[in-house]
């Protein structure tokens, strides 16, 4: 018998997430690790209706690939993956890892190539899920690996995740339910800004949102969720930021991540440790040096750093920002095939300013 908050999770994904409909095609992916879970989501995709194509991966691939392919072949986009991303109606994604640490040996250029080949797909991803055309969720299952990557025993990261995703809970999806409500009175204040300020240590940006929409991060895209984000103005970022935890990329870390912006561009990055990787990562393609996304993290059932960006950008009381491709949906044009979001703690003195005004003191708004 599976675990009740498998099931749970499962139905909350298929029926409240992307909301599979009778007819839908549902493409399903994650790894052996994840099978109870994926045994669970394809039982619900199946009494909703949809028609899923369950992908498990293969523990160990990609790295083989990175290692192994020649130019051309990082460069090549598999013809499935152009299927599901143009055509499928829905996107089930859950993670389980068996290494987090299995790219670590990986050249950084190498990786930046394969990023640079992938902005068709990841455009693609982008404009039909802002067209409501794929709905798509993205999850993690609690495997050995992540937790200890957390620092965490296995039994009390299942504890972790499924407190995050309010499993625990007899009723799941009316808790996010609420949740999206509490986070549209945030959004209607934020809309009413055109200039966002964010001050804390070594730390003062200002970017403008003038014009762009703010979304609302409910458990219909990440699960768990909690944030609410938007895409800044591609030229507006000016000044600087320190990023308080390390930014983690195909298993390796980049430590004290200070970037000074001009004009909207990264005119400058620095960091304690993978620098390297750092400016491979900005120098991917023209993109990569803009911002794409700025979300602020509202769970305050994630208080804990796990090395997991779908958990710690939403920790209740930090802010996120993404260098690279922006949601269209937000009004951000910028492309690049690089999304990568750095978590900056405003606990401890932050502040953000809305068009002059204190609206967000020590990781909570004043709204």
């Amino acid at each position: 018998m599976p675990d009740p908050r498998l099931s749970k999770m499962a139905q909350v994904m298929v029926r409240y997430s992307v909301a599979v409909k009778p007819g839908d095609k549902v493409f399903v992916q994650g790894s052996e690790l994840a099978a109870p879970l994926l045994r669970e989501v394809l039982r619900e995709t199946l009494r909703a209706g949809g028609h899923p194509d369950v992908h498990a991966n293969v523990p160990g691939a990609m790295e083989v690939f990175f290692k192994e392919a020649s130019e051309e072949q990082l460069k090549h986009i598999s013809p499935l993956q152009e299927l599901v991303v143009g055509t499928y109606d829905c996107f089930i994604n859950v993670m389980a890892p068996h290494n987090v640490k299995e790219l670590s040996g990986v050249d950084p250029g190498r990786q930046a190539a394969h990023s640079r080949a992938m902005a068709p797909i990841n455009t693609t991803f982008m404009r039909r899920a802002a067209d409501g055309e794929l709905r798509w969720v993205l999850t993690q299952y609690p495997t050995q690996a992540a937790a200890q990557e957390a620092s965490m025993s296995l039994a009390e990261y299942e504890e972790f995740v499924f407190s995050a995703c309010r499993l625990d809970d007899p009723d799941p999806v009316a808790v996010w339910q609420r949740v999206h409500e509490e986070q549209e009175h945030l959004i209607e204040k934020l809309s009413q800004l055109s200039e966002i300020r964010i001050v804390a240590a070594d730390t003062d940006l200002t970017l403008s949102v003038a014009g762009r929409r703010w979304e609302n991060a409910d458990g219909k895209a990440n699960f768990p969720d909690g944030e609410v984000f938007t895409g800044p103005v591609e030229d507006s970022a000016q000044g600087r930021i320190r990023f308080s935890f390390p930014g983690v990329y195909g298993g390796k870390e980049i430590e004290d991540i200070r970037l000074e912006f001009r004009d909207g561009k990264v005119v400058e990055a620095r960091a304690a440790k993978g620098e390297d990787l750092l400016h491979a990562l900005l120098d991917s393609d023209e993109g990569a040096r803009y911002l794409g996304e700025l979300g602020i993290g509202t769970n305050f059932q994630i208080q804990r750093f796990t090395r997991e960006m779908l958990f710690d950008e939403k920790i209740g009381g930090t802010v996120h920002l993404a260098v690279g491709a922006g949601y269209p949906e937000t009004g951000s044009t910028n492309q690049s095939g690089v999304h990568w979001d750095m978590l900056c703690d405003m606990r401890q003195g932050g502040e953000i300013y809305g068009d002059g005004k204190l609206v967000y003191r020590e990781g909570r708004f004043l709204f």
